[in-house]
C-alpha cells in the first residue's frame, strides 16, 4: 500500500483548501497574459480557483486574482475567464 500526499490548494474565491484536482489553475505569464491553464503545467504564477462561477464571483468581488497576481486586472480578463469557466462546468 502506497499512501501518497494529496496536493491542497486553497480557492481564492471562497477560501476553503481542496483538493488540486478540484480546481482550476488560472495562470499570469511574465508577459502578463492571464489564462486558464487546464493542464497545471504552464509556465507563470498560479492561483486556484473552484469549479464554479459562483466562486469567480466572489474573487472579482474581493480582488483576489489582483492580490495573487499584485497587477490591475482589466475587466475584459474577467469576462474572458467566466466564458471559460461555463466551458468547464
Amino acid at each position: 500500500m502506497n499512501n501518497r500526499k494529496v496536493p491542497t490548494r486553497k480557492c481564492i474565491g471562497c477560501g476553503e483548501q481542496k483538493e488540486k484536482r478540484d480546481l482550476v489553475r488560472i495562470v499570469r505569464t511574465k508577459e502578463g497574459e492571464i489564462t486558464i491553464d487546464a493542464t497545471g503545467k504552464k509556465n507563470g504564477r498560479g492561483a486556484y480557483i473552484c469549479k464554479s462561477n459562483d466562486c469567480l464571483a466572489k474573487a472579482v468581488r474581493s480582488k483576489g486574482l489582483e492580490r495573487s497576481f499584485k497587477m490591475a486586472i482589466p475587466e475584459e480578463i474577467y469576462e474572458q475567464l467566466e466564458k471559460e469557466m461555463k466551458e468547464i462546468e
